[in-house]
């Protein structure tokens, strides 16, 4: 087979890197890609947002599938284009990408279909949303309505923090067109997670569950970030929350979508608060996670190929789906400022080094090549990720390599996947699990 990937960020050199491993893949173009996707496809500088020069490189390269990384080209219509010209994409069409593209279509969606997630109301006056935060009251959520590269969902733990992002959002317009309204939700309370599910159009398989670091700093204070880090397995929750998720989340949702006229073929991620009345949804994506793809794919054996064509196809999907099978961890390392302001052009040393510890891979989120020297090109520029048997292991195989890494104003949260590591030796001295 000959795979095309679209996107250049973590996530991608990790499905890149993932895809290589298989016996069936003859050749690979990411576009535009990076230095570290390098080592596995050849990189074409098109960027994902052009649509017309991403179908006639697949057309002239004969390409057997297109794998559609990010949210934006998916939710801009790319994959409804490609499949225009006959090509084969793992990636929801425009219509069901709406599922992350908007909130409030997300919202309505569930409140139709009575799948669970938090009491909310979608507003497009500022004065209407400051007034239903307070019918809510605090803590509650206010969220940017449309793509806002993971930042838009903000947590406010008083009134006047509401007020705040109310105001960042439909009037400063932080987020661009994205704040143009809102969604205000309550506050939930529990544990968040991450689950991955597959669909060709009718049916899905579960594929992961995983557990994601969103603020810039440890123990989670400071504001969103597109992702500080991410591990799998979840060793807080049973065996049995997984096929409860697909019945009462997944499987309603894609039942949805295909009633609505929007069958989704791709991987479906619903980020989940496990409250105490059980699994709500938070949000969705219509793509892998970043960084939570990363320590998925380290974590997995198998070839993911035949999966990613069958969805990608709409036939039916293997019985053997490839998941994790041991532990791994993806720490996200950042450049100085991020998620605000930051330098770029910093040059990058030790990656090699790290490379040669046992397990550990790290992925290319934000680097540039300048003549022969790797340098920052981005917010997040590294995934440093490491398998092991235990999560405790694969922390600790994390954190050696890191040391081993250097640029000007590198920064990372130290305390990925302890919160993990803590709740399960919680469960474990209680007999209980969620």
């Amino acid at each position: 087979m000959k795979i095309l990937v679209v996107g250049g960020g973590g996530r991608e050199h990790a499905l890149v890197w993932k895809l290589a491993q298989s016996t069936r893949v003859e050749r690979m173009w990411a576009a535009p890609g990076n230095p570290g996707m390098a080592r596995h496809a050849a990189c074409v500088p098109i960027d994902v947002d052009a649509h017309e020069a991403l179908g006639a490189l697949a057309e002239r390269e004969a390409v057997d599938l297109v794998v559609v990384g990010p949210e934006v080209p998916l939710v801009a219509g790319l994959a409804d284009r490609l499949r225009a010209r006959g090509l084969v994409v793992f990636g929801p069409g425009a219509r069901a990408a709406r599922i992350e593209g908007s909130k409030a279509f997300a919202k309505a969606l569930m409140a139709r279909h009575a799948i669970p997630t938090a009491q909310f109301r979608t507003l497009d006056d500022p004065r209407e949303a400051r007034a239903y935060c307070r019918v809510l009251g605090a803590p509650v959520v206010v969220k940017a309505d449309g793509l806002a590269a993971g930042k838009g969902a903000i947590v406010c733990r008083t009134l006047d923090e509401a007020d705040a992002a109310v105001a960042l959002c439909m009037e400063s317009r932080a987020f661009g067109d994205a704040g143009q309204r809102v969604v205000v939700e309550e506050f939930l309370t529990g544990e968040e997670v991450s689950f991955f599910a597959v669909s060709n159009g009718k049916e899905a398989v579960a594929l992961a569950l995983a557990q994601d670091h969103k603020t810039v700093f440890d123990g989670d204070v400071g504001p969103n970030t597109g992702g500080m880090g991410a591990y799998v397995p979840v060793p807080f929750v049973d065996s049995a929350l997984p096929a409860r998720i697909m019945e009462t989340i997944v499987r309603p949702t894609l039942a949805a979508l295909a009633e609505e006229g929007a069958p989704y073929r791709g991987v479906l991620f619903v980020g989940l608060m496990l409250t105490s009345s059980g699994p709500k949804v938070i949000e969705f994506n219509c793509r892998f996670g970043d960084p939570e793809c990363q320590p998925i794919v380290a974590a997995m054996n198998g070839d993911i190929v035949p999966l990613l064509t069958a969805a990608a196809r709409g036939e039916p999907l293997p019985s053997t789906v490839p998941a994790p099978e041991r532990a791994a961890v993806c720490v996200a390392l950042a450049s100085g400022g991020y998620p605000g302001r930051y330098e770029t052009g910093r040059p990058i040393t030790g990656i090699e080094e790290a490379e040669r510890l046992p397990g550990v891979h790290v992925f290319h989120a934000g680097t540039a090549l300048h003549g022969d020297t790797l340098v920052t090109s981005g917010g997040r520029v590294l995934g440093v990720t490491a398998g092991a048997a235990g999560l405790g292991d694969a922390i600790a195989h994390a954190y050696e390599a890191i040391e081993l890494i250097r640029f000007e104003g590198m920064h990372y949260r130290r305390d990925i996947g302890r919160r993990g590591e803590a709740l399960a030796a919680r469960d474990a001295r209680s007999g209980r699990t969620a």
